[in-house]
């Protein structure tokens, strides 16, 4: 049995992790599905006031308050940035860390840094125009669902916190490193925000050599969009699984 932490990422709430939930379960493990402050069943905690940090903060908290020991923190999306200070600040709870389709960065850079300037400046300039410093989900169709999980992600997601965006993230690389590491690429069809990442968790030179030594780490594909754990979860519990 192994506790496995999931963090969603922008927009979501640790409702998207529904159906990889219910396949631990079944398979003898424990799993959290964190909600991070301000979005999902936690929308009406919205504020200006909620930064990386606090996200941060609710990640560990949730590791303190189980008394986690030996966990797999599976980190979406956004995510990557919380994932990545986590090991950093608490590697030795940490039994796995993967990144799914997330973001993996440089240490002083923020969730921005690596997307293109017109979509870092439409959703700067949606926070600055919103009573709390939130900006707007995208159409879930840019994470290739279509139908019914369409319409429930839809549905489901929240604006989320602007103050997170821009914020850097200080990081010993080689602390993190001592984790073992999977990222998982989505890849049919790729998330545009991500495209700056992929060749990095592919180039042994990255975080001047340690993201390739340390515990060691292994890319894995998925033939599906950026939202794996509700267009393909079994698959993901299989990486997941593989992990514990």
């Amino acid at each position: 049995m192994t506790d496995f932490v999931l963090v969603h990422g922008a927009w979501h709430g640790g409702w998207c992790w529904r159906r990889v939930v219910d396949r631990l379960h079944a398979q003898g493990h424990r799993a959290h599905a964190a909600t991070l402050t301000g979005v999902g069943e936690r929308a009406h905690l919205m504020s200006s006031l909620i930064t990386l940090e606090t996200h941060i903060a609710d990640v560990t908290g949730l590791i303190e308050a189980e008394e986690l020991q030996g966990a797999v923190l599976v980190v979406h999306s956004y995510a990557g940035m919380i994932g990545t200070a986590v090991a950093d600040r608490m590697p030795q709870r940490l039994k796995h860390l993967v990144y799914v389709d997330a973001v993996v960065p440089k240490p002083g850079e923020s969730w921005s840094s690596t997307q293109a300037s017109a979509a870092r400046e439409a959703r700067l300039a949606a926070a600055q125009a919103s009573a709390d410093y939130s900006f707007p989900p995208p159409d879930p169709a840019v994470f290739g669902l279509a139908a019914d999980d369409h319409a429930w992600v839809k549905r489901r997601q929240t604006p989320h916190p602007g103050h997170t965006y821009q914020a850097p993230l200080q990081f010993d690389p080689q602390r993190v490193a001592n984790v073992p590491r999977t990222f998982v690429d989505c890849t049919q069809p790729k998330l545009a925000t991500i495209d700056a990442i992929r060749p990095r968790v592919r180039d042994p030179r990255f975080w001047d050599g340690a993201w390739a030594g340390g515990a060691g780490v292994r890319v894995v594909e998925l033939a599906t969009g950026h939202d794996p754990m509700v267009s393909e979860p079994a698959e993901l519990v299989a990486v997941l699984a593989e992990c514990a």
